[in-house]
């Protein structure tokens, strides 16, 4: 298989069209956290906890709701259900704006409700493809790159405008409102998998309700104790992100607008490589094996750099960096790639969607329970000081789970080794 100037072509667009709609989804998100609501408070609890806490409820809902629903989705849906949601999630922010608090909350739960699919239907376009972590991890880098360029945007234009904290999401998702419409119809546009994508990657499919029992069923204990890093890793990615003010604020970064987007883009730039450069392996077990190995070294990332900051061998800039790295090279897979590959190498009969929402609802019912326990349970902690707490717990989890989950692929691998051979032997050959 050699990537020909047709390969690039679609690589360049199929990137363009999916980094750009994730991208402006995020301006419709993320916002809001860059506010600080100071001396406000609900039922004695900070008030901006109290709005992540309704959005990532919402969006927790939703990605349940989603195990079904994207595992389900008809390729004819996905232009429809993107703008529709963004449409939702627009108007809830205006409705966010206009209301009183603490009255607007609702509309920050119905934010989280409308955006908590999103992903799911643009991952649907890119995955069972020759070039998927080309696609995925390009895709990937546009929330590593995203969440800091649209806080900036979003405190810009509070700085700048004199606009309120309170009406700045609304107006910050309506500059980037045209812009994620045209990118969802370039999106929609992408070329069907190819013959050669369905043979080396399998045909995907949407999904029954026996279908997602048989999947679950057959790859329980993996599942389970994946499902459980992953709950735990994106409840640190998401206090990382909904926090980031208060703990660059904690390190002496205080009022740096530029710092939210510049300590990102390194890290943006290294899992791209690292992550695409498993788009040259054509064996589908030699790929979802190196990708435990990525998870490994992503948990030792984070915490021995949370070791060497607390020791004061490294500085905060390169902490927050590093730790950040750790958690992306471990948390882009999960989102996409992990299970693309493991759908291919077992030869399961669905699609990614459904594993990944699983990997989700799961993932955000764990961010919103470290939120409430960091409340009510470690009020007594800075944000600084529970990341660092958390950056050890995290770090300890991956490495454990990931060596289980290793050590029971490479079982199954053995025992389904004959029949994958016969029907993949094609796809083991290298990339040249």
């Amino acid at each position: 298989m050699k990537i020909n100037q047709k390969n690039i072509n679609f690589i360049l667009y199929g990137s363009l069209a999916s980094f750009g709609t994730y991208f402006c989804m995020y301006a419709f998100r993320k916002p809001f956290t860059v506010a600080t609501f100071e001396n406000l408070s609900f039922l004695g609890v900070d008030y901006k906890i109290v709005l992540i806490i309704s959005q990532v409820l919402g969006y927790m809902l939703s990605k349940f709701i989603g195990i079904k629903m994207i595992s389900e989705l008809q390729p004819k849906s996905r232009l429809p259900y993107l703008l529709v949601m963004i449409i939702l999630a627009e108007l809830s922010l205006v409705g966010f704006g206009l209301l009183p608090n603490p009255y607007n909350i609702l509309f920050m739960f119905l934010n989280g409700l409308s955006l908590g699919m999103i992903w799911g239907v643009v991952f649907s376009y890119l995955e069972g493809r020759k070039f998927t972590e080309i696609l995925g991890v390009i895709l990937c880098s546009s929330f590593i790159v995203s969440s800091g360029v649209v806080k900036s945007v979003g405190l810009l234009v509070m700085e700048s405008f004199n606009i309120s904290q309170f009406a700045m999401p609304a107006v910050t998702g309506a500059i980037f409102l045209i812009p994620f419409a045209g990118f969802s119809f370039m999106l929609d546009k992408i070329p069907k998998p190819t013959i050669e994508d369905k043979k080396l990657r399998e045909e995907r499919v949407p999904m029954t309700k026996k279908d997602r029992r048989t999947v679950v069923s057959k790859f329980f204990f993996p599942i389970l104790i994946l499902v459980f890093f992953y709950v735990c890793l994106t409840a640190m990615r998401d206090f990382r992100d909904n926090f980031s003010r208060e703990i660059w604020d904690a390190v002496g970064f205080e009022g740096n607008i530029s710092v939210y987007t510049l300590a990102e883009i390194p890290i943006a730039v290294i899992v791209l490589v690292c992550i695409g450069l498993f788009a040259f392996i054509k064996n589908n077990f030699k790929a979802f094996m190196s990708y435990h190995y990525l998870l490994i070294m992503g948990s030792l990332c984070i915490g021995i750099s949370t070791l060497l900051f607390q020791m004061g061998v490294s500085g905060p800039v390169l902490w927050m960096v590093l730790v950040g790295l750790g958690l992306y090279i471990c948390y882009v897979p999960f989102n996409c790639l992990f299970f693309d590959r493991m759908i291919a190498t077992f030869q399961i009969k669905g699609n990614a969607g459904f594993l990944i929402y699983i990997a989700d609802a799961f993932g955000y019912l764990g961010s919103m329970a470290v939120l409430l326990y960091k409340n009510f349970g470690q009020g007594a902690l800075s944000s600084l000081q529970f990341f660092v707490h958390g950056s050890y717990i995290i770090s300890i989890i991956g490495m454990v789970a990931t060596l289980f989950s290793l050590y029971y692929f490479k079982n199954k691998s053995k025992e389904d080794q004959p029949q994958t051979d016969n029907k993949n032997l094609s796809a083991y050959e290298p990339l040249v």
